[in-house]
């Protein structure tokens, strides 16, 4: 959806995709224009795990759970249930059933089951975003028009003009572009604290193949999967920056999050928008 200024200030209906890498301020934004008007938040992640990887993650807890012979004897005679208590502000089964890849022994995954996951992934994060539109209908039907969808980190992966060209017929696609101070808290967050998250299967490969001959690996399964996580991010970083401008260029607006970090409400956020549309 491309708008002048005027237009965008004009118009009662606010309808914002949001694009960038998780910890530029995307919840920021939403909570901001929450404070002051009624908002449909659509978190991707949150619909990719309730919905779409629901049963692969329950699958793969239970499997941890069969593990334990008086577990497994519950499940096996429904003595106990187990279920996704999946929220907004609580994303961790998404990031379990992700996992890193690397030695099992240190809580890796194996090659071949890191790329199913990751493939099951995409896949899910496809769908998600096609079920904008019927979101945005539900939102309507409830009486709320401004509607915002939280889209993860990785959507610049999925090289789809499709789901691109869908979006932005529906919503207003807004970049929002890592300062180099943001970006250096971010690697420093990942360096802290590296958490599962997806790459693009050629991206992937390629880096491995870098990891594998820089430590003198012959298998991936010799890999220590929080030591790799932590080395790979500043490169993941760099690989979704032209993603990210391209789609903005084509479909979409960017603001910088250093600026809006400076946001202390709508208004001020609506001003910013504008800014990037004249």
């Amino acid at each position: 959806m491309r708008l002048s200024a005027d237009e965008f200030k004009n118009t009662k209906q606010k309808r914002l995709t949001l694009l960038g890498m998780s910890g530029v301020g995307k919840t920021h934004l939403a909570k901001l224009l929450s404070k002051e008007d009624q908002y449909f938040h659509y978190s991707g992640d949150y619909r990719i795990g309730a919905r779409y990887l629901n049963q692969d993650i329950l699958e793969n807890i239970k499997a941890h759970a069969r593990q334990d012979d008086c577990l497994r004897s519950l499940l096996d005679n429904e003595s106990i249930i187990i279920r996704n208590n999946i929220t907004f502000d609580n994303l961790s089964s998404v990031s379990a059933f992700l996992g890193k890849v690397g030695n099992p022994e240190l809580g890796g995954l194996p090659i071949d089951e890191f790329i199913r996951r990751q493939a099951l992934f995409r896949q899910a994060e496809f769908q998600t975003m096609l079920d904008v539109p019927k979101f945005i209908d539900k939102a309507k039907s409830q009486g709320i028009n401004n509607f915002i969808n939280d889209a993860g980190g990785s959507l610049c992966e999925l090289d789809d003009n499709k789901v691109y060209q869908l979006l932005s017929e529906h919503t207003i696609i807004l970049y929002i572009r890592a300062s180099k101070v943001n970006e250096e808290t971010l690697v420093k967050r990942a360096q802290a604290h590296p958490k599962p998250l997806y790459y693009q299967a050629e991206f992937l490969q390629k880096q491995l193949e870098q990891y594998l001959e820089e430590n003198k690996f012959t298998y991936v399964a010799q890999i220590d999967p929080e030591e790799f996580a932590r080395w790979i991010f500043p490169r993941l970083l760099e690989h979704r920056k032209p993603k990210y401008e391209a789609i903005a260029q084509k479909h979409g607006y960017t603001i910088d999050s250093e600026d809006l970090y400076q946001c202390k409400n709508a208004a001020e956020v609506f001003r910013l928008i504008e800014g990037a549309m004249t």
